[in-house]
């Protein structure tokens, strides 16, 4: 798999992402539903937490990456929904330093939302995985 970063503007670099990204020679690609703060008996863990729901939902989207046998260094799209961008952008970090480690920039898009299904929840992500 090949890819290309596609970025007319190099503003969005410095704050992790890519504008785009040209994928070619992949063979499979997945599709992740969003994936929030829930253990893995389907309980919502850390109410009111932004830090610790970005972490568990990081590390809920690595799951499925790790069924799937891919990484985050596979995720070429990834889409933030979050009930409170500001506390989001002040925790950020906790996942853009995940994204950084894997190496990777994949092109995103946050959204604030009025709430997400399961109450108390904060963020969920969503991505999409080339290998």
């Amino acid at each position: 798999m090949r890819r290309t970063a596609v970025n007319p503007v190099t503003w969005s670099t410095g704050m992790g992402f890519n504008q785009g990204e040209l994928v070619s020679g992949h063979t499979r690609t997945l599709y992740c539903s969003g994936q929030t703060s829930m253990g893995g008996d389907g309980e919502p863990l850390h109410d009111g937490d932004m830090a610790a729901q970005l972490a568990l939902s990081t590390d809920n989207l690595e799951a499925v990456l790790g069924a799937a046998e891919m990484t985050l260094a596979n995720l070429v799209r990834l889409t933030v929904y979050t009930t409170d961008v500001d506390l989001l952008l002040r925790h950020y970090g906790v996942l853009a330093g995940r994204l950084g480690a894997a190496g990777v920039a994949p092109t995103t898009t946050m959204l604030g939302v009025t709430r997400l299904a399961i109450p108390g929840q904060l963020v969920e992500l969503e991505g999409t995985a080339v290998a």
